[in-house]
C-alpha cells in the first residue's frame, strides 16, 4: 500500500467546514475534464493510488484511465463502496425493493427472485450483497483495484446495529472474487477493529479520521491510540487536517510520530497543495 492515496471528497462538494467551499467545489467539477486535470496533477506528482467513491461520475474517470494506459501505468483505483446517496436517491425514486433490483443486472438470478419474493422468503441476503457489490465493481472493470473499501456510512450503520457478520461476508467476497484486500472505513476505529477481530478478519486495514485535534474521532484519541498501538490493524488516516483546523506541517509531523498509520488519504484540488502534502510525507515518513 501506498503511503500516500489521493481522496474525491473536493470532486463531490464535500466539505466538513464550509458549505460555500462545498458548493463552489462542486461547480468547479462538474465537468470531468476539471477532475483529470487535478488527478493528472497528483499523478505527476508521483502519487498512484485514487481512493474514490462509487458516484457515477467516477466511471468517467475509469473510461479515460482505461482509453490511456499509457499516460496512467501503474495508477490504481481504491473503491469505496456503496456510494450512500445512490441508493437514498433510488430508494426515493423506486422504493426500497425497487432500488435493490435498480442495481442490478437485468435477467439476474437474484433480481427474478427479488420480484417473486423469493429471496426475502429464503433470507439468502448474502448472495443479495455480494451481487450488489459486483454491480458497484462493473466500472473499474480492467481497471487495478489492489484494495475495495466499505464507505463508512454503511459500515457504521451495520456497526450500530450489530450486524457484523456482513464485515465477513464482504471480506470473502472482495478476497475470492476480485483477489483484493477488504478495508473498511468507519467514524470509530476502535468499535470497528474490535468488531472485525470478533468476526475472525485480521490485521484488517482500516480508514478512519485520525488527526492531532481529535476531530470526528467516535472513542477519543487514547482509545485511538492503543489500537494504533497494538499491532492488530493497518490503519489509513483521513481528515488529516482537520478540514484546514491543522496547519499541514504540523499535522504531517503529528501522524508520522503514530505507530500503525501505513498510510494517509488527503484530498486538493490544486497541483501546489498536492505537492506541498506530497513533499511533508517524504520529510516525515520516508518517500510515498
Amino acid at each position: 500500500m501506498d503511503q500516500l492515496l489521493f481522496g474525491d471528497n473536493q470532486f463531490f462538494g464535500i466539505n466538513h467546514m464550509s458549505e460555500e467551499k462545498a458548493r463552489a467545489q462542486a461547480m468547479r467539477f462538474q465537468d470531468t475534464s476539471a477532475i483529470m486535470a487535478v488527478l493528472d496533477a497528483a499523478y505527476d506528482e508521483g502519487i498512484r493510488t485514487f481512493m474514490c467513491t462509487t458516484h457515477d461520475r467516477i466511471g468517467a474517470v475509469c473510461d479515460v484511465v482505461r482509453a490511456n494506459p499509457g499516460r496512467y501505468e501503474g495508477f490504481q483505483f481504491y473503491p469505496c463502496m456503496p456510494y450512500a446517496h445512490k441508493y437514498a436517491n433510488a430508494v426515493t425514486d423506486h422504493g426500497m425493493m425497487g432500488a435493490v433490483t435498480h442495481f442490478m443486472p437485468e435477467g439476474g438470478m437474484f433480481k427474478t427472485m427479488l420480484r417473486s419474493g423469493a429471496a426475502l422468503a429464503t433470507k439468502d441476503a448474502d448472495g443479495i450483497a455480494k451481487v450488489l457489490i459486483d454491480a458497484e465493481m462493473k466500472m473499474f472493470s480492467g481497471l487495478t483495484t489492489p484494495v475495495i473499501f466499505m464507505q463508512n456510512v454503511f459500515a457504521d450503520l451495520l456497526l450500530g446495529m450489530g450486524f457484523t457478520r456482513a464485515f465477513r461476508v464482504f471480506h470473502d467476497h472482495v478476497v475470492e472474487k476480485y483477489g483484493a484486500e477488504p478495508g473498511y472505513i468507519t467514524m470509530n476505529l476502535p468499535m470497528m477493529a474490535e468488531a472485525l477481530q470478533r468476526e475472525g478478519i485480521r490485521n484488517p486495514i482500516i480508514c478512519s479520521n485520525i488527526n492531532k485535534i481529535g476531530f470526528r474521532m467516535c472513542g477519543g484519541l487514547d482509545r485511538y491510540r492503543e489500537v494504533l498501538a497494538s499491532g492488530r490493524i493497518r490503519a489509513i488516516a483521513m481528515s488529516v487536517y482537520a478540514s484546514g483546523a491543522i496547519p499541514p506541517r504540523e499535522a504531517i509531523e503529528w501522524i508520522a510520530d503514530l505507530p500503525g498509520v501505513e498510510a494517509i488519504v488527503f484530498g486538493a484540488s490544486s497541483r501546489g497543495n498536492i505537492r506541498g502534502t506530497r513533499e511533508l510525507v517524504d520529510e516525515f515518513m520516508g518517500a510515498a
